[in-house]
């Protein structure tokens, strides 16, 4: 599966209303790492709105970030969580909930779903997946 088949995945989990940004991510990332999906997903449950609805960092992120983690084994990981962290905020402009969720001249600065989308490409990049 390619990079952008797997944002794609990871969008439409969300979409599905059944994941948060940051289980949707690493739903669609699943497969890449040696934890079970169940585990997984009740490790990214609290990752809501922003780090436990604190509108702080970006769900989406935090479940790159746990995929980084799992695949690097805990080696090199801040190299990678950097990487991400630039790329995301070189896309999107942000990398806080509250800040990628605020509405100027009556638009959204960037939806959950490309949040979703652009984290996903951010970690395989990083990766090199």
């Amino acid at each position: 599966m390619t990079i952008q088949e797997r944002a794609e995945k990871a969008v439409e989990y969300k979409r599905s209303g059944n994941y948060n940004c940051c289980q949707a991510l690493t739903k669609a990332f699943s497969d890449t790492v040696q934890i079970s999906e169940d585990v997984l997903q009740s490790i990214a449950a609290g990752f809501a709105v922003g780090m436990g609805t604190m509108e702080a960092t970006c769900g989406a992120l935090i479940g790159a970030n746990i995929i980084a983690g799992l695949q690097t084994e805990g080696k090199g990981t801040i190299k990678i969580s950097k990487a991400i962290m630039e790329k995301f905020k070189e896309t999107c402009g942000a990398v806080t909930c509250k800040e990628l969720k605020s509405v100027k001249d009556g638009v959204q600065f960037c939806s959950c779903d490309t949040c979703v989308k652009n984290a996903s490409i951010a970690l395989g990049e990083a990766l090199h997946l």
